[in-house]
């Protein structure tokens, strides 16, 4: 948390307010999960380019001063190769130089206000710019701003190897994502978490799609047919396209760019609701630990 519908929430609040604003000042505070990886200074007078999401990323390219920021759309939506796949070329690395890669970690959020007051205790990075004050607040500082001169080079290519393809990219078809399963001995729960075959799946949305699609959390990905895979890709795109319409989840301290709070848990069909009725046929939903995560599930209607 926040996971891949709180992230895109976050892009689509600042991708246009932020669009060609330029850098006046960057400040770094207490320590994130990783360092920033060069001086502040050096942003200064840079622009920022168009805003893209991978996985729980955001990539915010920043060109320098005079030079348009490219948008490395193919760098952020070819998903990597699945087992036994053979993924779609990445395209050249981005003309310009450089970019920050921006991770909101377990309970950061960014925002961007005309009028900022002073930082507070828990406001780690922050950019000054010509179009406001854009600010990671991350209490617990797993949150990470990070930067590189592109997609292609470390440390961005290397926190980004491992993301599994884009849940909406038309190259995931139910084939693909059924053959890439069944090549899995874990429970489906632990494959959706583990975000290598498909991103996005945190575990709200994980439960959350697994009851629409009527599977048990403890089946083995092995035993999963084409079809009920086909339903689980289904219901995972319908699952997030709902949690991005309203705004994402907020459990503790997630806003959207704007303060706003996420309204996704308050329609949650099974997440959070132990012991009260399933919605669609009454028996009591149940709870249990898969991996140090709760688990929520209606045993009548999810089947082996």
């Amino acid at each position: 948390m926040p996971e891949l519908p709180e992230v895109e929430v976050t892009r689509l609040g600042l991708s246009d307010e932020l669009r060609g604003a330029q850098v006046l000042e960057a400040r770094v505070g207490k320590a994130l999960r990783w360092p920033l990886g060069c001086d502040p200074g050096q942003l200064c007078g840079r622009h920022v380019g168009e805003l893209f999401r991978r996985g729980k990323y955001l990539w915010m390219p920043l060109s320098p001063a005079g030079l348009a920021a490219s948008t490395p759309t193919d760098d952020m939506t070819a998903p990597p190769a699945l087992p036994g796949l053979q993924a779609p070329a990445p395209a050249a690395p981005p003309a310009d130089s450089g970019g920050l890669l921006i991770h909101l970690g377990m309970s950061g959020s960014l925002g961007l206000n005309v009028h900022a007051g002073p930082p507070g205790p828990h406001d780690h990075f922050e950019l000054r710019t010509s179009r406001g004050t854009l600010r990671l607040t991350d209490p617990r500082r797993f949150g990470a701003v990070v930067w590189s001169t592109s997609l292609h080079d470390d440390p961005a290519k290397r926190l980004l190897a491992r993301l599994g393809a884009e849940p909406f990219d038309p190259f995931l078809t139910p084939a693909r994502f059924h053959s890439a399963l069944r090549q899995r001995r874990t429970p489906i729960k632990a494959a959706l978490l583990a975000g290598d075959i498909v991103v996005g799946a945190g575990n709200i949305y994980a439960c959350e799609a697994l009851f629409r699609a009527a599977i048990h959390p403890r089946l083995r990905c092995e035993r999963l047919s084409l079809p009920r895979s086909t339903a689980l890709l289904q219901a995972l795109r319908q699952t997030l396209s709902e949690a991005i319409a309203l705004g994402g989840s907020t459990l503790r301290n997630f806003r959207d760019a704007h303060g706003m709070s996420g309204e996704f848990t308050h329609q949650a069909l099974v997440y959070g609701r132990e012991g009260q009725p399933c919605k669609r046929c009454g028996a009591a939903v149940k709870r249990i630990v898969q991996g140090q995560r709760a688990t929520y599930f209606c045993a009548h209607c999810q089947k082996r």
